[in-house]
This record gives structure tokens, sequence and C-alpha cells, in this order.
């Protein structure tokens, strides 16, 4: 059995954790390992939002492949819909990520004018 480790809720890993509901003590029963969450954190150049964001979905991905939509006389789950809870709630996470750095995930299109040349463009917010 593994070694019960008490989570730092004050380092990133342990926001991260905090965060996914990801909180148990027994790391076998925890849904990432660190090694994980710490890969997450480096992709998200050390944003704890924007790991958070990213779990969500790796577990959200977990749900709709394991759990998928399933209903019998007496039981039914519905992995698909809990998916999409997790990636609402990553989007939140997203936004939050967007707000500590000053970026903006406004995008809008430009469709092509003559004066343009006929070429359409993309149209990004500036950061406030």
């Amino acid at each position: 059995m593994a070694e019960l480790e008490p989570i730092d809720y004050e380092t990133p890993l342990g926001m991260v954790r905090l965060y996914t509901t990801d909180t148990s003590e027994d790391p076998a029963a925890r849904l990432l390992t660190d090694d994980q969450i710490r890969g997450l954190l480096t992709a998200a150049g050390g944003s704890v939002y924007g790991a958070t964001a990213r779990a969500l979905r790796l577990i959200a991905t977990s749900e709709v492949l394991v759990s998928k939509k399933i209903r019998t006389q007496d039981l039914q789950t519905d992995g698909p819909a809990v998916a999409a809870e997790l990636r609402a709630q990553a989007k939140a996470y997203d936004d939050l990520a967007a707000a500590e750095t000053g970026e903006h995930s406004f995008a809008g299109y430009v469709p092509p004018t003559p004066d343009r040349g006929y070429e359409a463009e993309e149209l990004r917010w500036p950061a406030w």
C-alpha cells in the first residue's frame, strides 16, 4: 500500500489538487500523480489556474473513456454529462489564468474587403 502523504495546499501542486478536488491523502486513490500535475504546471507556464484547467480536461477525458453513458434497470451513469461539466469548470479556470497574465481569449473574424485585397484576418483584442 502506498504511504499516506499529506498535501501541502500552499504549494502550486497542492493548489491544483485542491481546485480539482483530487485531494485523497492516499496517493493510490488520487486521479493524477504529482509528476503529472508538475507536468501540467510546466505546460501552463507555472500558472495554477492554467494547470487546473488542463487537469480538469484530462479528468473529463478519462471520465468519458471509462464511464460512458450507461443505463440499466436500476443504475444510470452519464460520463459525457460529467465530462461536460468538468470542461465548463476548466473554461472558468482558463479565464482566471488569462486574467492572471493580462491576456484575453476574445477573438473575432474580420471579413475580407476590397481595401485589404480580399484577405480575411483574425482580430485579437488587446490585453488590458
